[in-house]
């Protein structure tokens, strides 16, 4: 990372990458990337996790990445018990147009063997939520079945972002790019991907504004998919994205709390349904 980043990456973050760092040296004594490779070689295509978006948002249809997360560093457990099979066939029977699913074990609890589950109980195209900042991960995320990865633009350069996202096309892994802010925004427009996440809670502060989508979408062309993330919590929090044309979201928390989260992400945005 540049000093750049590391000056105005938020410590939690800066944290969490340095551990990713360790995690990946431990996980390379046990399979090595080229094993990875040939395994990512050995699987059918992926599912097509822009595309999924990209038809619901086209038809000015919400378009719902529903995830499925055990806990956060903040908030705790957020779910026990904690079922990814049984969530995954909820949210695809409420509509949900795509899965994320948490994998970071230190900080969220989370497991591949999770997003594996999850995968398997529905036909769903599913994102690999998780910290990216080598390639290693990349050709894992692919290996354990990922139709899609996440790079946050927060903890990653220019350069890093870029070369992570052209191992990925390369694979077959679509990718979301999320960010916070217009410095971050600048980044993720240098990328191919359609896919730009925007996450409405400040990472310095941790407060959430959904004024950060309206504001950073108004920078956004066309031709891309704006995706907001998190503070989408009633329906008056979707009516005010969908009547400004931003029809994608990626929603977590609320839906862990309710005890049947496909009814939840259905209440929230398809109550005609």
């Amino acid at each position: 990372m540049t000093d750049r980043h590391l000056e105005k990456t938020p410590t939690i973050l800066r944290k969490i990458v340095d551990r990713k760092w360790e995690e990946i040296d431990e996980r390379k004594t046990k399979v090595s990337i080229d094993d990875l490779k040939a395994m990512a070689g050995d699987l059918p295509t992926a599912r097509g996790f822009a595309n999924a978006l990209r038809t619901r948002i086209e038809a000015r249809t919400p378009a719902v990445i529903a995830e499925i997360k055990k806990a956060s560093p903040s908030k705790g457990i957020l779910r026990d018990p904690f079922e990814p099979e049984a969530i995954a066939e909820s949210y695809e029977k409420g509509g949900a147009a795509c899965l994320s699913v948490l994998t970071d074990k230190d900080f969220f609890q989370g497991h591949e063997d999770y997003l594996v589950a999850a995968r398997n109980a529905c036909s769903l195209p599913v994102i690999r939520k998780d910290f990216m900042v080598a390639p290693y991960q990349v050709y894992e995320s692919r290996a354990i079945g990922a139709d899609c990865i996440l790079l946050i633009a927060a903890c990653l350069t220019r350069d890093q972002v870029q070369e992570l996202e052209g191992i990925a096309h390369d694979i077959g892994l679509d990718v979301l790019v999320e960010v916070h802010n217009g410095e971050e925004l600048d980044d993720a427009l240098t990328l191919k991907t359609p896919l730009v996440g925007i996450n409405n809670r400040n990472l310095h502060t941790f407060d959430v504004s959904l004024d950060t989508t309206f504001d950073l979408h108004e920078r956004i062309s066309a031709d891309r998919l704006t995706i907001t993330e998190s503070g989408i919590m009633t329906r008056n929090d979707v009516g005010a994205m969908t009547s400004r044309g931003i029809y994608g979201f990626l929603v977590g928390e609320s839906f862990m709390r309710a005890k049947e989260p496909g009814q939840k992400l259905q209440e929230l945005f398809f109550p005609e349904g």
